[in-house]
């Protein structure tokens, strides 16, 4: 047989075969749900809520009620210096893109600089830190993984301004499954 004559063949029985399958997928089609409960967002660069998380100066752009609570993701806007000690998270992974400036990140005790365009990777119940290095102000977005972090931010950004009460800080952070370590 010819390939012209295989191909006229084949498909005539493909069609016949599959026709019904197909109107039967299109009724199941009909009766599924196609569409979330979630709303579409944009987000430009200027806008977001503003938090000042003891001198992590975060603006949140996607929170854990927009994302049914799959991803909570902000930008940290940091001065030279500032930075997290090492901690802990037991309840959600983190991944952070640096934009602009540099970061000094730790993840498991190892310690590498990210510059423009590096991401790390930081699983729960690994420690990691992370400060800006250099002379100049770093831009960093950081994602977790499943959302809530944002109601712990929220409680620090609610503190007295001023040098931070760290027990204080522990505390609501420990309420939150992050711990600090040495």
């Amino acid at each position: 047989m010819n390939r012209k004559k295989f191909i006229q063949t084949t498909g005539l029985g493909l069609g016949i075969v599959l026709i019904p399958r197909i109107a039967s997928s299109k009724q199941q089609f009909k009766n599924t749900v196609l569409f979330s409960n979630l709303n579409p967002k944009i987000i430009k660069d200027n806008e977001g809520e503003v938090l000042d998380v003891i001198g992590d100066i975060q603006t949140h752009k996607l929170i854990g009620s927009e994302t049914d609570n799959q991803i909570v993701e902000w930008v940290d806007n940091v001065e030279p210096g500032v930075g997290i000690p090492p901690h802990i998270h037991t309840k959600e992974d983190e991944i952070f893109r640096v934009v602009k400036g540099q970061v000094e990140i730790m993840v498991d005790g190892t310690t590498t600089v990210l510059k423009a365009g590096d991401t790390a990777f930081a699983p729960k119940n690994l420690p990691h830190a992370w400060k800006v290095v250099g002379s100049e102000k770093a831009k960093m977005i950081t994602s977790a993984i499943p959302a809530g972090i944002e109601k712990m931010f929220q409680e620090l950004a609610d503190l007295p301004s001023g040098p931070p009460d760290f027990e204080k800080v522990a505390d609501i952070c420990s309420n939150h499954g992050v711990t600090f370590v040495k």
